[in-house]
C-alpha cells in the first residue's frame, strides 16, 4: 500500500462528530432546511417535485454556471466548472497542476486539504507562517524566502480557516508579486467570502489579479447549505478543460438536486438574503463567544470573517487531549489546533442559535476550570 498522510482534521471529525450533543467543530453558519431556502426564494416544493433526477450536465447546468460567473469580474460560463463541494475542486487542482519536482507554498495555520493532497502526490510543501501576535498577518519575508522557480502553486485560503483573517491589500499584492515572479499559480480557496464580521464589504476574489489564478468556492460556508455538496472552480478556458477531464474521472457530475437548489440560492435577491443571514449569525455569535470566555484562560484574535474563531487557551494540556476530554466528558466537540499545526488552540464555530451556543460555551468553560484546578 502506498504511503499516505491522513487528513487529520477530517479524521478527527469522522471519529467524533456522530451523535455528539453540542457540535462546534463545523466551519459554516448554521445550516438551512430545504423549506427555509424555498421560503427565502419564494418557491414551493412543487418546483423540486418536478425536477428530473437524470444526470445533469457534467460541467454544471448553464443557468447555474452563469449565476456563478456573475460573481466574478470578467468571467463567463466557460470559466466555471461545478464540482462536488470545494473538496473535489481542490483535489482536481492537485491532480491537474502538480507533478513530481514541483513545490507548493501554503500558509499556516490553514485548512490542510490541498497541502495534504500535494504531500500524498509526492509534492514538496513549503510553509509560510501567519503571525498571531500581529493579528495573523502573513510573514512576508518568509513568503519571499519560500517561493522559487520550483514553486508551481501558491495556495491561499482567504478569508482564512481557522483564524477568520482576511488578507490586506499589501499581503494580496505580495502574493500576486510572488506568483508573477516565479510563474506560479495562485489557487484561492474563497469559501468564506460573504461572512465578513468586521466589514460590510465582501472580501475581493483573487480572480483577475494576475493571469494564473484558480478561484474555488462552494455553497457550504457562507450560504449555510453544506448538504448540497456543491462547489465550483473559476479558471481560464484551457485550464478548465483539463480540470473538466479529471472531473469526469472523479465524480462525473454534481447532483441534480444540488444544482437546482444552488441555482435558486444564487439568484441575486436570494443570495443577498442568505449572506445577510450569515453575517448576522457571525456577528452575534462572536459577541456571545467573546463575552463568555474567561479571559484568564482564553484569548482570541477577533476574526474579520468566517463563522469560527481560533481560540488560544492557557492550560497545561495538548489540544488533542483538551478536545477529547471535552467530547468524552461533556458531549461537546471542538477541533484541536493540532489539526492545523498549532498547539494550545482550538477552532470553535459560533454562528449558531444562541441557546445552543451558550450551553456549549458553559460546558467548555467548565472543563477549562476543572483542568486549571486539577
Amino acid at each position: 500500500m502506498a504511503l499516505f498522510q491522513p487528513f487529520a482534521l477530517e479524521q478527527f471529525l469522522s471519529e467524533n462528530e456522530e451523535g455528539v450533543g453540542y457540535n462546534f467543530s463545523e466551519s459554516g453558519v448554521h445550516p438551512l432546511t430545504v423549506g427555509e431556502l424555498l421560503s427565502i426564494a419564494g418557491r414551493s416544493s412543487d418546483d423540486l417535485c418536478a425536477l428530473s433526477l437524470d444526470y445533469p450536465e457534467v460541467r454544471g447546468p448553464l443557468a447555474l454556471r452563469e449565476r456563478i460567473a456573475a460573481l466574478y469580474d470578467a468571467a463567463g460560463a466557460d470559466n466555471v466548472l461545478v464540482t462536488v463541494g470545494a473538496s473535489e475542486a481542490n483535489q482536481l487542482v492537485t491532480s491537474t497542476l502538480l507533478e513530481p519536482g514541483d513545490e507548493v507554498v501554503c500558509f499556516r495555520p490553514t485548512y490542510q486539504q490541498l497541502s495534504g493532497n500535494a504531500v500524498n502526490a509526492g509534492i514538496t510543501v513549503r510553509w509560510v507562517d501567519l503571525v498571531e501576535a500581529e493579528g495573523w498577518r502573513v510573514d512576508l519575508e518568509q513568503l519571499e524566502a519560500m517561493t522559487s522557480p520550483r514553486t508551481k502553486v501558491i495556495a491561499v485560503v482567504n478569508p482564512n480557516n481557522p483564524t477568520g483573517g482576511v488578507l490586506s491589500s499589501d499581503e494580496r499584492a505580495a502574493i500576486v508579486g510572488a506568483a508573477e515572479r516565479t510563474g506560479a499559480w495562485i489557487v484561492a480557496d474563497e469559501v468564506y467570502r460573504g461572512t465578513e464580521r468586521a466589514s460590510g464589504a465582501e472580501t475581493p476574489s483573487f480572480w483577475g489579479t494576475t493571469e494564473r489564478v484558480i478561484a474555488v468556492n462552494s455553497m457550504s460556508k457562507a450560504y449555510g447549505l453544506p448538504g448540497l455538496r456543491l462547489g465550483w472552480l473559476i479558471a481560464d478556458p484551457a485550464t478548465l478543460e483539463a480540470l473538466w477531464r479529471r472531473h469526469e474521472y472523479a465524480t462525473i457530475t454534481a447532483s441534480a438536486v444540488g444544482n437546482a437548489l444552488a441555482e435558486m440560492a444564487l439568484e441575486t435577491g436570494v443570495r443577498k438574503a442568505l449572506l445577510d443571514r450569515a453575517r448576522k449569525l457571525v456577528r452575534t455569535g462572536f459577541d456571545i463567544l467573546l463575552g463568555s470566555l474567561p479571559r484568564d484562560l482564553f484569548s482570541v484574535v477577533p476574526p474579520q470573517a468566517s463563522a469560527m474563531s481560533f481560540v488560544a487557551y492557557n492550560l497545561d494540556v495538548g489540544s488533542g487531549e483538551f478536545a477529547s476530554r471535552l467530547v468524552r466528558d461533556l458531549d461537546t466537540l471542538v477541533l484541536p489546533g493540532a489539526c492545523f499545526g498549532r498547539e494550545h488552540h482550538f477552532r470553535f464555530s459560533s454562528a449558531l442559535p444562541e441557546p445552543y451556543l451558550r450551553e456549549g460555551l458553559s460546558r467548555l468553560t467548565a472543563l477549562a476550570h476543572d483542568l486549571k484546578t486539577a
